[in-house]
């Protein structure tokens, strides 16, 4: 029986959701539209303007940027 759990990145989708109140596909597409482009400069951009954790931050860049590379 395998375990319906997310892991990696996406563990931290339901509370990002929860404290923030925005859907992680809104995130997503924040982060998509940004000029910004490297990780860190992305993860600094959603901490400053958005208010989000560095955790929170990280985990949605390092996972809409591995989407967009079809890792």
């Amino acid at each position: 029986m395998t375990s319906s759990a997310a892991k990696g990145p996406a563990s931290y989708f339901p509370s990002i959701e929860k404290k923030y109140g925005r859907p992680i596909a809104e995130w997503k597409e924040l982060i998509r539209s940004s000029p910004l482009a490297k990780h860190m400069e992305l993860v600094s951009w959603l901490k400053t303007e958005h208010g989000l954790g560095h955790g929170h931050a990280n985990a949605l860049v390092a996972h809409t940027l591995a989407e967009n590379s079809g890792k």
